[in-house]
């Protein structure tokens, strides 16, 4: 069964979102970032030399969802600013996929870049 259609029931749903806000130990990733409301780690399958995956850490199923002054917005600007200076990214996009083209059933942004990551 894919993890779309597992997350796509309520129950494994609210299960996910208490596991990202309670047990964060359970993702076995790198956490780049992480606040009250965000957490950011590298890619597990990459299409790019520098992808990661920024998420709130509440459900929020898609960005149509989100309300303008929401804190998850604050820190995911604060996040990849951040990420863009640490990495030294030269260029880089900001990608948020929404309806069919969203594969993963909870709002999530990808921070890639074609450039090779450039750790300071």
């Amino acid at each position: 069964m894919r993890l779309n259609a597992i997350l796509g029931c309520p129950f494994f749903y609210r299960i996910f979102i208490w596991m990202l806000d309670h047990m964060p130990f359970v993702l076995p990733v790198e956490r780049l970032r992480e606040t009250d409301s965000l957490l950011a780690f590298f890619h597990s399958r990459p299409e790019y030399p520098f992808h990661v995956i920024l998420l709130p850490k509440r459900a929020v199923r898609s960005f149509a969802e989100l309300n303008p002054a929401d804190p998850f917005l604050a820190d995911i600007v604060t996040s990849v600013q951040g990420l863009v200076a640490e990495y030294q990214l030269p260029a880089y996009r900001l990608i948020v996929n929404g309806g069919e083209y969203q594969e993963f059933p909870h709002l999530h942004f990808h921070l890639t870049s074609d450039g090779e990551r450039s750790h300071l």
